[in-house]
């Protein structure tokens, strides 16, 4: 029978892409649970788009939307793209079967079910709280409606397997009354042979005797019974309420934990998103700074390039100066050689002709051509002077000043970046930070007073 029934169970099933949204809870080593969504689903397995890998063999919790849950285990974990971001994970279920909900299944996805005893309460506690965990499904009224109606039904349910015991009590007690209609006793059958007369008169006895005092046995009877069944029912429902309230705090504490877990999982993943950001920020505040300093760099060449051009401009201004006073003295040298000669030849001639007045005249073209030329030589000293020092002057005042202009451009260029960068550095960090922590607090407070709501509404609807 054993080696009959084998190949059926193990035998493979149809494969169906579909994709259908899940929540895969790890249940031992690395703690990983995320809503996945399938990508090909059978009665004996799937496989399910993930970000985390995870190891062959790691057992796995299943939730559905519909309130289904199933184990299973990994059997293959590969990556998807080079950067090992997304994972494809092959997961094999424990218990084969449509778990998946598909209406058009293939034939071979039926198989026998096992038996499963009856759970109060846990399933639906537990699905309840991995949807409370999932947030982003359902919105948080439905989910505790949901919830509310699920619990309802369990306590009804309760109620009613705790009544079946009195209810058989009734039945037997109904059927002993009806066996006893059905076969008369022989003092029965006696008392039909009774005379009429006689017969009236043990009615009148009976009813003015035993009359009252049945209504008061039957009476204190059934008060005794009622007040036994009420004890009881109230016992069992007091014994249920127990049951439940307790049930209800340990699920509580499982959701208490469940959402600790997920908002440690959130804050590290925002403590490493903010410092992913930090490196960037700070590898572009570097790159940044990297950029600034080359840009000054070119900028200072390009001020040095261009106030050495301009120099070398002046210079050669300078120079040009410097060949046309030298040939304006060389004319004036010509000129004043050319006097002499003339002042020779006139000296000469006024020897020739007054020789008397040779040396008075000597004397006078001497002092004339010493005067000429001292008026000559001082003033172009003077010329030569005036115009070496304007040139020098103006070439000195033109490179102070572009020396002071080039130093405070880049004082200022360096001053404002640094300060703009830090500025906008600070003023970012802060912001982000004062929202990420406002979120989270008015998150993590909506859903406590939501969850408290709703057990508060559920609590007082069983007690009234």
């Amino acid at each position: 029978m054993h080696n009959g029934v084998a190949p059926t169970t193990l035998r493979r099933s149809s494969r169906v892409p579909t994709a259908v949204q899940i929540l895969v809870t790890s249940l031992e080593g690395t703690h990983f649970s995320e809503v996945c969504e399938t990508l090909v689903v059978n009665a004996h397995g799937c496989a399910i788009l993930t970000r985390v890998k995870l190891d062959t063999g790691v057992p796995l919790n299943l939730h559905s939307k519909d309130g289904r849950e199933t184990t299973a285990h990994v059997v293959s974990c590969h990556p998807v793209d080079s950067d090992h971001r997304s994972w494809r994970l092959g997961a094999k279920l424990d218990r084969p079967d449509n778990f998946w909900g598909l209406r058009d299944c293939p034939k071979d996805w039926i198989v026998p079910a096992p038996t499963k005893p009856p759970q109060i309460l846990k399933t639906v506690n537990t699905s309840a709280s991995h949807q409370l965990s999932s947030q982003g499904n359902q919105p948080s009224e439905a989910v505790l409606d949901r919830f509310a109606r699920q619990l309802e039904a369990q306590v009804k349910r309760t109620i009613a397997e705790s009544l079946r015991p009195l209810q058989a009590e009734v039945m037997a007690l109904k059927e002993r009354v009806a066996q006893r209609d059905a076969n008369p006793s022989r003092f029965e059958v006696s008392l039909s042979n009774i005379p009429p007369e006689l017969e009236q008169q043990i009615e009148s006895r009976l009813r003015k005797d035993l009359g009252p005092r049945v209504l008061d046995e039957a009476r204190q009877q059934s008060v005794h019974l009622l007040e036994s069944a009420k004890a009881t029912i109230d016992q069992r429902i007091t014994e249920g309420h127990d049951n439940f309230l307790r049930r209800v705090g340990e699920e509580f504490g499982v959701v208490e934990k469940r959402a600790h877990d997920i908002s440690a999982y959130i804050s590290e993943n925002t403590r490493e998103y903010l410092q992913r950001g930090l490196e960037d920020y700070r590898q572009k505040l570097l790159q940044g700074g990297d950029s600034l300093k080359r840009l000054s760099e070119e900028l200072l060449e390009f001020l040095q390039h261009s106030l050495n051009a301009e120099h070398e401009a002046r210079r050669g201004d300078l120079e040009q100066l410097r060949s046309s006073v030298a040939s304006e003295s060389s004319r004036l040298q010509e000129q004043v050689e050319y006097l002499d000669t003339r002042i020779a030849k006139l000296d000469e001639s006024t020897r020739c002709m007054e020789s008397g007045l040779d040396h008075r005249l000597s004397r006078m073209s001497s002092e004339i051509v010493k005067d000429t030329r001292s008026q000559f030589q001082n003033l172009a000293n003077e010329i030569l002077e005036e115009l070496t020092a304007r040139s020098i002057k103006a070439l000195s005042d033109q490179l102070d000043e572009a020396t002071e202009n080039m130093k405070v451009v880049q004082n200022g260029i360096v001053a404002s970046a640094s300060e703009s960068l830090k500025g906008q550095a600070a003023t970012s960090l802060q912001a982000f930070e004062n929202s990420t922590e406002h979120m989270a607090r008015l998150s993590l407070e909506r859903w406590r007073l939501k969850l408290e709501g709703g057990l508060n509404a559920l609590a007082k609807s069983l007690n009234e």
